[in-house]
């Protein structure tokens, strides 16, 4: 598919994609820093609108895996396409809700295709180059996840407080709209696989080493969560980083995200699994010395930074082994990472929130990350041995380059 395309178009249409990417990421992330204005608009307490932000992730847990299945057969343009009419749809009813319950049921559809579109923007970006260069392409797409972090949410924010958060969600709605015509002018047909069903794409779910890194997804990406989810209060009780320097800290967290995602496509596409397990044990090392230094701001900011870098080394290169370790439905394996990443989400910050909860504090939060970590590299590890003991792959996208 590479081939059908000039270079230079090429990288117009990922960055058409990775738009997309962009406002799923800032329609994701926003909801955390406009839930005081949603609460007081709707009349709830904020715990109580905290659920828009379940609801979002059950959205994306039952949708990636669901999406992808059943359109299985359709052209990824198409699907494309579809997924960010969902995506609309979902913001531009949260923008008018006019209750809480309703709030609820548009985040819902909201987080509908976001695993969806992740997974299938990954197989188009690995289909239009060489696969020398797939993990380059994948990282490309993520990108506009990444850098959501950095622009989207914070303008998102600045927009919902100042003016309103309906407005934030439109201008949300606003991005999904510019997508689907960027999309439409900008990216090639990429016809599904011939035999693609949704028989074959269920099918990746027999593969033991697509649970396996699934499983790491969900331990690994835990560790993380489990910190960031408390950084804020962290960086100000901890640290003494005063509330108006967080935006920033955040940002830099955002910065992170965006080297790594760039690093990790380039590692990837030497060795999958090398990079891998140089992301979980550069996450555990970091982790570790938070828990130890992050007392003092310096230490704080520059070590965010580098949890930022770890989690998109393993996230981009976790995407690549799925695909890889299910060369005949890339697009739901790819999916279902981020359904694990949305369950790593609920489980680390739940840890996290427990021994806060026992009075061991802040710091401690990093000592579940290094524990999870540490269960997360147990997973990796197996997983490579159980592969080596067994016929390797056939041919398929990435496979090549899974070993290390």
């Amino acid at each position: 598919m590479g081939g059908e395309i000039k270079s230079g178009r090429v990288g117009i249409a990922l960055t058409a994609v990775a738009l997309g990417g962009f406002g799923i990421g800032t329609s994701e992330f926003a909801a955390m820093g406009l839930l005081p204005e949603m609460a007081g608009t709707l009349h709830v307490s904020i715990p109580s609108m905290g659920y828009g932000i379940s609801a979002y992730a059950l959205g994306v847990v039952v949708g990636a895996p669901l999406i992808t299945a059943l359109t299985a057969r359709l052209d990824r343009k198409i699907l494309l396409l579809g997924l960010m009419v969902a995506f609309l749809v979902g913001n531009g009813l949260s923008a008018i809700a006019p209750n809480a319950p309703l709030v609820y049921l548009a985040r819902f559809i909201a987080g509908l295709p976001h695993g969806a579109y992740f997974g299938i923007a990954s197989v188009v970006a690995a289909r239009l180059v060489t696969p020398a260069r797939a993990g380059r392409a994948v990282a490309g797409v993520m990108m506009g996840l990444t850098v959501s972090n950095i622009i989207g949410v914070p303008v998102a924010t600045a927009v919902g407080q100042h003016l309103h958060w309906r407005a934030a969600y439109g201008m949300i709605a606003a991005i999904g709209l510019l997508t689907i015509v960027a999309v439409h002018f900008l990216v090639p047909l990429v016809p599904a696989a011939a035999h693609a069903t949704v028989r074959t794409e269920l099918g990746a779910f027999r593969r033991p080493q697509v649970w396996f890194a699934l499983l790491t997804g969900i331990v690994g990406f835990g560790g993380m969560f489990a910190v960031y989810s408390y950084v804020s209060p962290t960086l100000t009780e901890v640290s003494g980083l005063p509330a108006g320097g967080v935006p920033w800290v955040l940002a830099v967290f955002g910065v992170g995200m965006t080297a790594g995602t760039l690093l990790g496509g380039r590692l990837a596409d030497h060795s999958i699994m090398g990079t891998l397990l140089g992301g979980m044990i550069g996450m555990l090392a970091v982790l570790v010395l938070f828990a130890t230094t992050a007392q003092y701001i310096p230490a704080a900011i520059a070590l965010i930074f580098l949890i930022g870098v770890a989690c998109q080394v393993i996230g981009t290169a976790l995407t690549m082994r799925l695909m890889a370790v299910s060369p005949d439905a890339p697009a739901l394996a790819a999916s279902s990472n981020h359904s694990a990443l949305n369950l790593a989400n609920a489980a680390g910050a739940w840890l996290g929130g427990v021994v806060i909860a026992a009075g061991h504090g802040y710091l401690a939060t990093a000592w579940v990350g290094a524990v999870l970590s540490v269960a997360g590299l147990v997973v990796l590890s197996v997983s490579r041995m159980m592969e080596r003991a067994q016929p390797p792959l056939a041919a398929g996208l990435p496979a090549a380059r899974t070993g290390s």
